[in-house]
């Protein structure tokens, strides 16, 4: 009997470690998105990923300039 208690245990200890993370992460994402696509309105970390989204998204436009 020992066995069979061992893997309910052990069935019990990976059910909690396997469960999804409570709580949105809505928030984390908003403080994350800094950066703003004035054409599209699409969210972007830095000014990088904004020159990137340009070159990708809207190459007849020319990037806005990079506020350092």
């Amino acid at each position: 009997m020992t066995r069979g208690k061992q893997k309910i245990d052990a069935q019990k200890r990976n059910a909690e470690k396997n469960q999804k993370a409570k709580g949105s992460q809505l928030e984390a994402r908003a403080v994350a998105l800094k950066v703003t696509c004035p054409i599209c309105k699409a969210q972007l970390a830095n000014e990088k990923q904004l020159g990137d989204h340009y070159g990708s998204k809207h190459p007849k436009e020319t990037p806005p300039a990079v506020s350092s």
